[in-house]
C-alpha cells in the first residue's frame, strides 16, 4: 500500500473511524504542513484546501473495501491499526492535529483555514458566508489578478498535480494549451480528459493543438542534451515551418485571454518542443509580449 494511503487511514483511525469528507481534507491539509516531505499537496477549491490526489487515494481504498463512504462522510472498514506504522514523526503530528483541531466541526475548519491559510479559500463557495467582511477581504486580496499579457510554458515532470494547478493559478493564467502530440500520461491527473477537468473546474480554459507536438517515435533514445538539439533543429524544420496558422491561433488567445500557457512534459525547458514553439510566436508579427518559463 502506497504510504500517502495509510497516513489518511491513521488519520481516520485517531477520529474514531469516521470523518466527514470536509474536515477530512481540512484535517489532512492541516497535517502536511506540519511535514517536511508532504503526502498531498492541495488546491483552493470549492470548500477551500482539497487534494485530488488524495480524493483519488481515497475511492481507490473505497473501491478496495477499506473504506465505505456515504454522501457525506467516509468510514475506515477493519481493526487494522495504521498508526503505529507511521514514519518519522507523522504519529506525533496526527496526534497534535487530534488535540488542537479534534474538537472543530466541518465549519469551524473551514473557518479556521481560511482565515490562517486565505489563498486556499479563493475559490471557495462559503469563504463569504462563514467569515466576517474583513476576513473575507484579505481573502479576496489573495486572489492573483495580474494585468500584463505574458506567454508562460510549464512541464508537469516532477510535480504534483496540485502543484501544477497552483502554478497556473498563482500566475492568473486564463487558458492553458496542451501542445503534446499524444495527451496521455502515466502520471495521474495529467491525460487529456482529466487535465481538461481540472483545469476548467478552476476557471482555466483548455486547448489541445496536437500538431504542434513531436509524434511519440520520434522521442526514443533522447540520452543527452545532443540527442535533444538534434530533435529540435527538425522540429524546427519540418513543423514549425507548416503549424503557422496553429501558432496564429496561440497568439490571437494570447491577444484575447493575456495570460496563455503552453504545456508539456519535460521540466527542462531545454529538452522540451514548446521553448521552440514559444520562440516562434515571439516571432510572429504583432507578437509584443512576454514569455516566461514556469
Amino acid at each position: 500500500m502506497f504510504y500517502r494511503r495509510k497516513i489518511i487511514l491513521a488519520l481516520l483511525e485517531v477520529f474514531g473511524g469516521k470523518l466527514d469528507k470536509i474536515s477530512l481534507q481540512k484535517l489532512l491539509f492541516l497535517f502536511t504542513l506540519r511535514q517536511t516531505a508532504r503526502a498531498y499537496d492541495f488546491i483552493p477549491y470549492l470548500y477551500g484546501c482539497f487534494s485530488y490526489s488524495a480524493s483519488a487515494d481515497i475511492r481507490a481504498m473505497v473501491g478496495k473495501g477499506l473504506l465505505t463512504e456515504t454522501e457525506t462522510q467516509f468510514n475506515r472498514v477493519g481493526r487494522t491499526s495504521y498508526l503505529t506504522n507511521l514514519r518519522g514523526d507523522d504519529g506525533e503530528h496526527l496526534a497534535h492535529i487530534k488535540n488542537v483541531y479534534g474538537q472543530m466541526d466541518a465549519n469551524a475548519l473551514m473557518k479556521y483555514t481560511y482565515i490562517n491559510h486565505p489563498y486556499w479559500a479563493i475559490n471557495s463557495i462559503k469563504a463569504k458566508l462563514i467569515l466576517s467582511e474583513g476576513e473575507f477581504n484579505v481573502v479576496q486580496s489573495s486572489k492573483p489578478n495580474r494585468k500584463a499579457t505574458v506567454l508562460f510554458t510549464i512541464g508537469y515532470e516532477g510535480i504534483s498535480l496540485e502543484e501544477y494547478l497552483n502554478r497556473l493559478i498563482k500566475n492568473d493564467v486564463k487558458v492553458l494549451v496542451d501542445v503534446r502530440n499524444n495527451p496521455l500520461s502515466m502520471k495521474y491527473g495529467f491525460s487529456k480528459s482529466q487535465l481538461m477537468r481540472y483545469c476548467e473546474s478552476l476557471g482555466i480554459q483548455y486547448v489541445h493543438l496536437p500538431e504542434v507536438g513531436i509524434q511519440s517515435e520520434l522521442r526514443q533514445e533522447l540520452n543527452s542534451q545532443v540527442d535533444y538539439d538534434k530533435l529540435f533543429v527538425a522540429y524546427k524544420k519540418k513543423n514549425l515551418t507548416r503549424t503557422v496558422t496553429a501558432q496564429m491561433k496561440i497568439l490571437s488567445l494570447l491577444k484575447e485571454k493575456r495570460r496563455v500557457a503552453l504545456t508539456c512534459f519535460e521540466a527542462n525547458i531545454c529538452q522540451c518542443h514548446r521553448k521552440h514553439l514559444a520562440d516562434a510566436i515571439e516571432h510572429l508579427p504583432g507578437f509584443e509580449y512576454e514569455v516566461q518559463h514556469i
